[in-house]
């Protein structure tokens, strides 16, 4: 049972391969931890059973945000079982989940990615002019590590990109002329070595992309370029949203360009913003520095 659910997620929700093995790794999780013998038995355990899972998660030192995110597969298994009436009632309706930590995202300084701080960080190679773009698009537009691995050729037009987001949802996102003339430079090499093909980004021997790839090669350039601990296509996205609001944008576009299903995800970055409001009042203030 636990496999048709994962084909349900799969097929039915089109959910991505990566929140597919998310969903089926905590599933397992769940089942090790009733040590269960068959699946049938997981149709009938009760609220009480879910919490001592809770509770034995946090024993085990798993932040919140952690036990919540399996919380929610879960839940979603136990919403499939009444959606295919399997079981009459979800022992999730009596569980809340630990409240989430509040952490503020991580960004880079505007003056560490500068057009001069980043201009002979790349090779004078395709991958060079590949993991420009790779970075610009990231920084410059805010995509998700997935939405920039599924970018097609097609997906790009003279002043925008078209990214399919979470469930399958589609936006638009503007690109500077400075981006699209990097789009183009690049566009230019990968034709002439390996001609045209489905996907925007591609290796050397233009195959797909692939999301460790990127995650190692973003890695190694922030690492080159900022003071940063943590180094990551988010980490990237983070800083877009976090400069865009410090430069004027208002939340509700903030939120369109990143997005985001509902507001909420997206006030995360105004307490990076307050917090630069707040230095800048403390040093121009005649009276700000005492306070």
């Amino acid at each position: 049972m636990f496999e048709n659910f994962i084909q349900y997620l799969r097929f039915e929700k089109r959910f991505s391969e990566h929140t597919v093995i998310a969903y089926e790794n905590d599933l397992k999780q769940f089942a090790e931890f009733l040590e269960l013998e068959i699946e049938s038995e997981a149709y009938s355990i009760s609220a009480s059973t879910v919490r001592s899972w809770i509770v034995g998660m946090i024993d085990q030192g798993l932040t919140n945000k952690s036990v919540n995110r399996k919380l929610a597969s879960l839940r979603t298994y136990y919403r499939w079982l009444r959606k295919e009436a399997i079981i009459e009632v979800s022992p999730m309706q009596k569980i809340q989940g630990p409240k989430n930590e509040k952490r503020l995202p991580v960004f880079a300084k505007e003056s560490e990615l500068t057009t001069e701080k980043l201009e002979d960080v790349f090779a004078d190679t395709f991958e060079g002019l590949r993991d420009e773009l790779m970075f610009e698009l990231f920084y410059q537009t805010g995509i998700r590590l997935s939405e920039l691995i599924e970018l097609k050729e097609t997906d790009v037009s003279e002043q925008h990109i078209k990214v399919l987001g979470k469930r399958n949802k589609e936006r638009i996102v503007p690109i500077s002329i400075e981006l699209k003339n990097k789009i183009n430079i690049y566009l230019t090499q990968k034709h002439k070595g390996l001609g045209a093909s489905k996907y925007l980004l591609v290796l050397k021997n233009g195959n797909k992309l692939y999301g460790t790839l990127v995650y190692r090669k973003i890695n190694y350039y922030l690492g080159l370029t900022t003071s940063l601990d943590k180094k990551s296509p988010h980490i990237l996205r983070h800083t877009f949203a976090t400069h865009m609001l410090n430069r004027g944008s208002g939340l509700e576009t903030l939120k369109d360009l990143l997005g985001h299903a509902n507001l909420s995800a997206t006030q995360v970055y105004t307490h990076n913003s307050f917090a630069k409001l707040t230095a800048i009042y403390s040093q121009a203030h005649p009276r700000g520095r005492n306070k």
